[in-house]
């Protein structure tokens, strides 16, 4: 959303539900979605290696880079007029929005990027990286091979700051100062770091983002697949997968937690209220612009809903929808008038020698409730 463009405010009630407005479909899954400043276009980063600048209006699909793996995060930088992105390749690359065409290569991870971010500042961008390897008999992970988060300078692509955390670091977010990095990982542990000095100044560890299969398969899943910062700094969402049973049937509850990081002690303030959640991996979490309600979503595996909004203030789910589809990441158009979703659908058949295009964006208008 561009800093210039008005806020559409929500209703003091938040008496709101999010109508389905339209779908933009591409060739293969979407993995990362941003936005232009402008909000005529948006920006896709895709399961094909590719990153497509989408027009809005029509739907024209246009290529402006390609990675040598999956395309995990994508990012447009107003200041610079730049599109950065990241990719499972582990490297980092900046394209000219306007001409499309490459800047600027870093090979930022010898593992995947599992997720990127932008300061709002523009200044820095932050990635996060690391396999799950056991690292004994009770299959804990293994010491990481590389440091896994790193901050670059947007504008140069030179490295800031190298943190290190408990590999996979999967969750990456900024404070809305810019001060802050927080990253988190497949145990559920946080950690949050000073960017001016590079102090650790913050960890914590919740273990209701994470699980330890005790059939077919034995090994740890889930994690904090996304986090944000409230808007004010001074407490850190993040959202995931709760544990299960069964690490391969991928339906732990759909959770997310509030914590005032900030505090001494630090301390969870709310969480998914009981009832609210079913089953299923939520991999994004996103404040509307007027601060008082965010969205979550990912995948269903049991229950009514993968995207939902809720209150901010108590936690209290406002509305509900199934989207239909793997929800990978979310971006508000018209200063939240309209909800942007990326995602997928299961891969269909070949049909004259070619794949049907899975790969979704998903638009929905905020309307008052009746």
């Amino acid at each position: 959303m561009s800093s210039t463009e008005p806020i559409f405010r929500l209703p003091a009630d938040l008496n709101v539900k999010l109508i389905h407005a339209r779908d933009i479909n591409l060739p293969t899954a979407a993995l990362a979605l941003d936005t232009h400043s402008g909000g005529k276009r948006l920006y896709a980063g895709c399961m094909d290696r590719c990153v497509y600048e989408v027009d809005l209006a029509t739907g024209a699909k246009t290529l402006i880079g390609k990675h040598e793996s999956y395309v995990s995060g994508v990012r447009y930088l107003p200041a610079l007029r730049q599109v950065v992105t990241a990719g499972y390749d582990g490297t980092i690359k900046w394209f000219d929005a306007a001409n499309h065409k490459e800047i600027l290569k870093v090979d930022a991870h010898k593992f995947w990027s599992w997720k990127m971010r932008v300061s709002p500042d523009q200044k820095y961008v932050g990635t996060v990286t690391g396999q799950y390897m056991a690292g004994g008999i009770k299959y804990e992970p293994a010491a990481e091979r590389e440091p896994s988060v790193k901050v670059y300078e947007a504008e140069s692509g030179k490295l800031k700051w190298s943190f290190p955390h408990i590999p996979p670091t999967q969750s990456v977010a900024f404070s809305p100062d810019s001060k802050h990095i927080a990253a988190g990982n497949l145990m559920g542990e946080v950690r949050i770091w000073n960017l001016e000095t590079g102090r650790q100044v913050a960890t914590f560890t919740t273990p209701d983002f994470t699980c330890w299969g005790i059939i077919k398969s034995h090994l740890y899943i889930g994690g904090i697949f996304d986090m944000t910062f409230s808007p004010d700094g001074k407490d850190l969402l993040v959202c995931g997968m709760g544990p299960m049973v069964d690490p391969m049937a991928g339906n732990g509850k759909q959770t997310w937690q509030r914590f005032a990081w900030t505090e001494n002690p630090l301390k969870m303030v709310s969480q998914i209220r009981v009832g609210d959640a079913g089953a299923g991996l939520m991999e994004t979490i996103n404040f509307h612009p007027d601060s008082n309600a965010f969205i979550m979503a990912g995948k269903l595996a049991q229950g009514k809903w993968n995207t939902a909004l809720f209150d901010a203030a108590n936690g209290q789910m406002v509305h509900s929808v199934d989207a239909k589809m793997r929800v990978t990441d979310s971006v508000w158009l018209g200063g939240g008038a309209q909800l942007a979703l990326s995602g997928a659908t299961g891969q269909g058949k070949k049909s004259d020698g070619k794949y049907p295009e899975f790969g979704h964006i998903k638009l929905y208008d905020v309307k008052p409730q009746a």
